[in-house]
């Protein structure tokens, strides 16, 4: 029996511990030998991430118990954490463990093994760090990428290619690590080795550029003691980003370049050129914010796995020869970038709207996709699930404007027909980033109570080339709030969502972005704001950390020429013309979104009367894990609703809000 309720009431099976328990995504698919192993996350388990091993004969087992935490803090955002090879005695892993960031290696299958440490532990800031390891038995050593702090601050830091010897030597002793590459850029990914022992590929790039504004593909002779010879630029510059770099069977380079405005796939010929595999308006790979992803995949017999679409992905098998791509069948409209191959077989991660992230495997010979790991599976009747609707918006000037809307939805509630629904417009990270078109169940949560979402892929997003994403150049806080708006006020316009009851939330950068519309518009009347940017000027004077530090001189505008810009833009400065009850979520273990932008944000909204609440987490970062914290974080939001909307979810806590 279908019951006529308010927007905003309907029960849910969909409560915040089930949302909480399913968030996160399998990550860093590799093969070993003919097994598939992936990072999971734990949300229960402290919010841990364990590597996940699928049997060649079928069944899914956790290599690693609690506590052990595979995730890398490279860059902060980190990278491929882990590598494995098949030996003689089974399989051989090395991994970096999360809290202490050292390098292990490991043998599960030998009974009684135990990880052993192969790095140092160094006293000095934030200490030594791993990422992306290229294991090389021949050598007994195992190459990544090296991050060492030499003092206290962000900032003091520097990053290099480096060999790491297998035996433990390195464990007391940080001289015996060998270093690679010469240091001359401030970012580096993990060499990529040539088929043939005699060359190394990777991707550099100095600040103030991010790696979706320009790197370098950089290329250097191996001799047969595994030492790099001087390395050269075989493309890339200041304003061409290459994404990834790859060696196919035959020795030749591949790599990935918006040299044209679009993630196209390139093979570096003789002469120093490159030629394009398949040219399109579509994107091959995307923004570089862990060091290790991999959105196309080259195999044994000349053909490439690729991520590749405008807006949603799929997985495509790419004739270099005659620029063909035939996509996998299936229902997944995203995929990660994290394909890996081997023979015939492709592994890669997806998700659709009527699926969570699963690790799915496509056989070449036979065309056949199959899901072998991490499987959806229902933990509700799908009919509570989000209807999505793909959108474009006119924004200001015309521009065009995507949009995921997800209209209330619940199999048995209907609300009375003359009321029009509360919406949320949701902001997505970055901003460099995208939302993509995936089953959530926190916007499942929403919508199967009555509450819309619209998800916006503001100017500046990835996904549609790079005059979009370019939108966002020394525009951030005007362009990415103007979008919003546009999105939230067409809605009210059209008679999809009630004019007096839109609301914002958004994390890290989309948290500023929330934040920078409750100062700078009258569009909404209430938002959550979570571990945000709010004070631009302190953010780029040290205090975040050195991968972003000089992010804001591409979003914003230098500092030194345009100071005032950072102030008229900044929610802390403009913190007297926020009028709308707002609630504020932070992590006090976030390096990247410190935990002083909120306490300087709430000083000056003191004595102001704005209805309000502020929870900070012991143990969380930038990005909640705990499951705990992600229960408390979506009844606190669901509140705050409830009171700004005039709305009583049944079963909901009343969230205390000061003035």
């Amino acid at each position: 029996m279908v019951r006529t309720e308010a927007y905003g009431a309907w029960t849910s099976p969909i409560d915040a511990a089930l949302a909480a328990s399913h968030d996160g995504r399998p990550e860093y698919a590799e093969f070993v030998g003919d097994e598939v192993w992936w990072t999971a996350p734990r949300p229960t388990e402290g919010g841990r991430r364990a590597l996940v091993r699928r049997r060649a004969e079928g069944g899914e087992e956790s290599v690693l118990p609690a506590p052990w935490n595979v995730r890398s803090r490279v860059i902060e955002y980190g990278g491929r954490p882990w590598a494995g090879a098949q030996q003689g005695g089974g399989p051989l892993l090395v991994f970096v463990n999360f809290t202490d960031q050292r390098l292990y290696a490991y043998e599960p299958d030998i009974p009684g093994s135990e990880p052993r440490p192969l790095t140092p532990v160094s006293p000095v800031g934030e200490g030594i760090r791993w990422a992306d390891p290229q294991l090389r038995p021949d050598l007994g050593e195992v190459w990544c990428v090296l991050e060492e702090f030499t003092g206290d601050g962000p900032s003091d830091v520097r990053r290099v290619i480096a060999a790491v010897p297998l035996d433990g030597s390195a464990a007391e002793d940080r001289s015996a690590v060998r270093e690679l590459s010469d240091g001359r850029h401030r970012f580096v990914t993990g060499a990529r080795l040539s088929p043939d022992g005699r060359r190394a590929a990777w991707l550099a790039w100095d600040h103030p550029r991010m790696p979706w504004d320009g790197t370098e593909l950089l290329v250097a002779d191996v001799g047969e003691d595994g030492r790099f010879g001087v390395a050269s630029a075989v493309a890339g510059g200041p304003e061409e980003s290459i994404a990834q770099a790859e060696w196919a069977p035959d020795g030749t380079l591949l790599f990935a370049s918006d040299r044209t405005g679009w993630w196209n796939l390139y093979r570096a010929d003789d002469r120093g050129g490159a030629v394009a595999l398949c040219r399109r308006d579509e994107e091959f790979a995307g923004p570089l914010w862990k060091i290790g992803v991999r959105w196309f995949a080259p195999l044994d017999n000349g053909l490439i796995a690729v991520v590749h679409g405008k807006g949603a992905t799929a997985l495509g098998i790419l004739d270099p020869e005659t620029g063909e791509v035939v996509d996998a069948a299936g229902p997944w409209t995203e995929w990660s970038g994290t394909l890996t191959t081997h023979g015939s077989r492709v592994v890669g991660v997806a998700a659709s709207p009527r699926s969570a992230y699963e690790v799915v495997e496509l056989d070449t010979s036979s065309g056949r996709a199959r899901v072998i790991g991490a499987t959806h599976d229902d933990p509700v009747d799908p009919t509570y699930y989000p209807e999505p609707q793909i959108r474009t918006f006119s924004g200001p000037a015309g521009r065009e404007i995507h949009a995921h809307i997800y209209p209330p939805h619940n199999p048995r509630h209907r609300a009375p027909d003359a009321e029009l629904p509360p919406y949320v417009v949701w902001v997505h990270g970055g901003p460099t980033g995208h939302a993509p078109l995936v089953l959530d169940l926190e916007i499942a949560y929403f919508t199967s109570r009555g509450i819309g979402v619209a998800e916006v892929n503001y100017g500046g997003s990835t996904g549609y080339g790079r005059a979009y994403r370019n939108r966002l150049r020394e525009q951030w806080g005007v362009v990415d709030v103007e979008d919003c708006a546009a999105v939230a006020l067409a809605l009210a316009e059209e008679g999809t969502a009630d004019p007096a009851r839109l609301a914002i939330r958004g994390g890290s950068a989309g948290g500023w972005t929330a934040a920078a519309s409750l100062a700078l518009t009258d569009v909404y009347a209430c938002g959550t704001v979570i571990y945000p940017i709010l004070d631009l000027t302190g953010w780029a004077t040290g205090e975040t950390h050195d991968f972003e530090s000089q992010y804001l001189e591409s979003l914003v505008g230098p500092l030194a020429e345009v100071p005032g810009r950072y102030q008229e833009r900044s929610p802390a400065a403009q913190a007297d013309r926020i009028t709308a009850p707002f609630l504020l979520l932070q992590g006090l273990d976030d390096v990247i979104c410190p935990p002083s932008q909120c306490e300087r944000f709430l000083a000056r909204m003191a004595g102001r009367r704005v209805p309000h609440a502020y929870i900070a987490f012991e143990g969380e970062g930038h990005g909640f894990r705990r499951a705990d914290t992600m229960i408390r974080v979506l009844e606190s939001e669901l509140s705050l609703y409830a009171q700004t909307f005039g709305i009583r979810p049944p079963g909901i806590a009343t969230l205390e809000l000061s003035k």
